[in-house]
């Protein structure tokens, strides 16, 4: 049985310390720090890491991926949000499931696609342990999105193409926000692309360095 609560590197306190960062940082909606509080990193990372959960880095889950660091998370989360009450997001890249739980908070619906078998299992285990169940998954090439289930009012990206995926920009509603890093293994701009009819306005958020985003699935 997971504990929720976390004690030691894992308690509350150590989870206010990051709190405190990620508002230094410019981290400004409540509503997202909030959830960053009461979201249990540690059970989404193996256990010889779990003492490291509310360092605000990015660590290794296996796979040659990572869960995202907690800074990148939260502005991804409020960038999302700017706009409102969300009814559905779509998530490209689930990997253990620590970006799906924060969203699965925020929007009403989430949808998420990880190319990789057993991370999705595995995000599919995480969030259960949470009670989230506003989620379907899907194990599938993320770069193509999921058109059947959208148009989506947000999506976030947590893979890095060289350029954005065109099937990502034709299933954001009208009115939409696409949240996704752009560049190579030397380079990375996190850029808010946001649709008003057939217009795309585009804006850097930040400098980040996020895993690439790759074509195709992972069986195993």
């Amino acid at each position: 049985m997971q504990n929720l609560s976390g004690i030691g590197m894992t308690s509350q306190r150590t989870r206010e310390r990051l709190l405190g960062r990620l508002m230094d940082q410019g981290i400004q909606s409540m509503e997202v720090l909030d959830i960053m509080r009461s979201t249990p990193r540690h059970i989404f990372l193996d256990e010889a890491l779990a003492h490291r959960a509310y360092e605000d880095v990015a660590l290794p889950i296996g796979h040659n991926q990572t869960i995202s660091q907690p800074y990148v998370v939260a502005r991804m989360s409020e960038a999302v949000v700017k706009t409102g009450a969300i009814d559905k997001v779509l998530e490209i890249g689930t990997g253990c499931g620590y970006q799906t739980a924060v969203i699965a908070r925020l929007a009403r619906r989430v949808f998420t696609i990880e190319r990789i078998k057993d991370l999705s299992e595995r995000a599919k285990t995480n969030l259960r342990v949470l009670g989230l169940r506003n989620i379907e998954f899907k194990h599938d090439d993320g770069s193509l999105g999921w058109a059947d289930r959208g148009p989506f009012d947000a999506i976030i990206t947590t893979a890095a193409p060289r350029q954005v995926p065109i099937e990502l920009l034709s299933q954001l509603a009208d009115g939409g926000r696409l949240i996704i890093p752009v560049g190579g293994k030397d380079y990375q701009e996190l850029k808010l692309i946001c649709r008003e009819g057939s217009q795309y306005t585009e804006q850097v958020l930040d400098e980040v360095r996020f895993v690439p985003l790759l074509m195709g699935q992972v069986q195993s």
